[in-house]
């Protein structure tokens, strides 16, 4: 179950909030503060999947677990955000700055039981009108994923129908493919 702070609050408030990096992360907006809920076990086997795939099948781009990205207003923590290399700002030593202050390139959710799915689009809509490429909404329960994109009507995948994945990207990956991530016994 998600967790909402009652009292409206600026956004440079909440990131200073002590809980802020507590663990479910917590997210911003329209002045709330809203934790969200604990991943359960399949959620992660699909999120490590997922991230293994996609780290595998770029050099241009990587793909983070939990990336807070704040900018024009909010503050959200996709499950997976994928990022070209080249966008990440380096410090002097090098090194990637600790804030990103933008939309990820691909925002990928993969919703809990106790989520609300209309939170979660709308947080995809929000990368989506601030130079976000594609979104993915995963969901478990119905093997499923609803395609988002620029310009386009959503798409929904499933069974053995190629998923709408970022031109850039070498993957070829059906939503059933996905999916059987989660039958234990196959590979």
């Amino acid at each position: 179950m998600s967790v909402a702070l009652t009292q409206k609050i600026p956004l440079d408030e909440f990131l200073r909030l002590p809980y802020l990096d507590d663990s479910p992360a917590w997210e911003y907006a329209n002045g709330v503060a809203i934790q969200k809920p604990m991943p359960k076990l399949r959620h992660s086997i699909l999120q490590k999947r997922l991230l293994i795939a996609l780290d595998n099948s770029s050099d241009n781009y990587t793909a983070l677990p939990e990336l807070r990205c704040t900018f024009a207003g909010r503050s959200i923590v996709p499950d997976i955000s994928v990022i070209a290399w080249n966008r990440i700002q380096v410090n002097d030593t090098g090194e990637p700055e600790d804030n990103f202050v933008e939309a990820p390139d691909w925002t990928i959710e993969i919703l809990s039981p106790d989520q609300k799915v209309t939170r979660v689009i709308d947080n995809i809509l929000h990368c989506l009108h601030h130079g976000c490429c594609l979104g993915w909404l995963v969901d478990p329960h119905d093997y499923s994923i609803l395609t988002f994109a620029p310009q386009q009507e959503p798409n929904i995948y499933r069974g053995e129908v190629q998923v709408l994945i970022l031109p850039e990207i070498n993957l070829q990956i059906t939503a059933a493919q996905i999916f059987n991530w989660l039958k234990l016994n196959q590979s």
